[in-house]
């Protein structure tokens, strides 16, 4: 069997890659990074190292790389034939991707390949395979869109696996973490005939997407945002300060609370907290401390209305919850000053040129809660504080 997958990155090859091997199945990595894709062509393989006490290597081979930039025709006639289709390339990037594999889907139909295949897009956000199928159709033919919904699935997916940044001599080595989750739902698949091993099936996603979400997301955020607020620029340095780490377990201990109300017939308080505990282990994990400037990324992004710190607020508000740790996290969000981040210079110009609760509005969407546009303006200037003495 063969795979295209879309972003031959740290987690593309790192995590993606790595388990459709062990899977048996050959890839076809796609992206516009024209050393990586040289190296897969020229070499057909490439080792990953566990970033653990022993330092496992993993050898994945039968790979190789198409230039979607150069060699659009290329993706196109290796989505008429494959068995599966994956993406790990960023949100922003679905859409830019969405016409070109709208062309192959539209081939492939077109070559009487009626063999039914999954698309799974393995990002940080909910509903990233629906979001994706979403672009792909707006670049169908009406005519052609009865046949992809016959014969084509975009079932959403939950993945977690870090993988630090890294600068290795090697263009194609990756080190990541020992620990890797994917789950993918099973409702909304097409060949179910595919199953991989060391993946998870599950009826309803959204439990899990949202545990992820609320859970790694929230909390490794948490540590950027206030290591960041203490001029730590390690995530490892950073959750060493009692501070640091006494606030991502309030952070973790607030979410937790959503995820059992919410989904008590799922998760137990147990298993919620032994899943907290473990996530906190990998953030102290020593061999995979990353830089809090990459974890703080996209502040603005992170702030969005749907996204790891403001949905679980809105959420808990909305149940009687306690929401002040989140709260306190979103007032340092605020400041995150990164001059190499384009949404972080673009946040503190807004900051500069526009009213607070103007710039909150914007970056949150709450528009309809004035109330928790006042919350997050006191704990904006809250943070101008010592934390410390908080």
């Amino acid at each position: 069997m063969r795979a295209v997958h879309f972003g031959a990155g740290n987690i593309g090859r790192g995590f993606i890659g790595e388990t459709l091997a062990d899977n048996g199945f050959g890839i076809d990595f796609v992206d516009v990074n024209e050393t990586i894709i040289d190296e897969l062509n020229k070499r057909g393989e490439y080792d990953i190292e566990l970033a653990a006490p022993g330092k496992k290597r993993i050898h994945v081979s039968d790979v190789d790389g198409i230039n979607n930039a150069k060699n659009p025709e290329k993706v196109i006639e290796q989505i008429k034939t494959t068995d599966m289709i994956t993406t790990a390339i960023g949100p922003k990037i679905l859409a830019i991707i969405a016409p070109l594999i709208a062309q192959g889907l539209t081939e492939r139909i077109k070559s009487g390949n009626t063999k039914p295949l999954d698309v799974i897009a393995c990002e940080n956000m909910i509903g990233g395979s629906e979001h994706l199928k979403e672009e792909v159709y707006k670049h169908l033919d009406d005519d052609i869109k009865p046949e992809v919904d016959k014969y084509i699935g975009f079932p959403n997916a939950a993945v977690d696996r870090i993988v630090p940044i890294q600068h290795n001599d090697d263009p194609l080595f990756v080190s990541v973490e020992d620990f890797k989750e994917w789950v993918i739902d099973e409702s909304q698949m097409k060949n179910k005939d595919i199953k991989l091993k060391g993946v998870d099936y599950a009826p309803d996603l959204e439990p899990y997407i949202e545990r992820k979400l609320f859970s790694v997301n929230t909390g490794h955020a948490t540590v950027a945002y206030t290591g960041k607020s203490l001029d730590y620029s390690t995530i490892g340095d950073a959750i060493e300060d009692p501070f640091v780490l006494k606030q991502v377990k309030r952070v973790l201990s607030e979410t937790r609370s959503l995820l059992h109300n919410k989904w008590n017939k799922e998760f137990t308080e147990e298993s919620l907290e032994e899943y907290h505990n473990k996530i906190l282990s990998r953030f102290q994990n020593p061999y995979i401390s990353d830089d809090i400037a990459r974890v703080g990324r996209t502040p603005i992004r992170k702030l969005g209305y749907n996204e790891r710190f403001i949905r679980p607020i809105r959420e808990l508000k909305e149940r009687g919850l306690s929401y002040d740790a989140l709260m306190e996290t979103v007032g340092r969000i605020y400041h995150f000053d990164e001059p190499n981040d384009k949404e972080s210079v673009k946040l503190m110009q807004m900051l500069k040129d526009e009213d607070l609760k103007d710039v909150i509005v914007e970056t949150t969407g709450l528009k309809d809660d004035p109330e928790l546009v006042d919350e997050i303006a006191l704990s904006y200037k809250n943070a101008d504080k010592d934390v410390k003495k908080a």
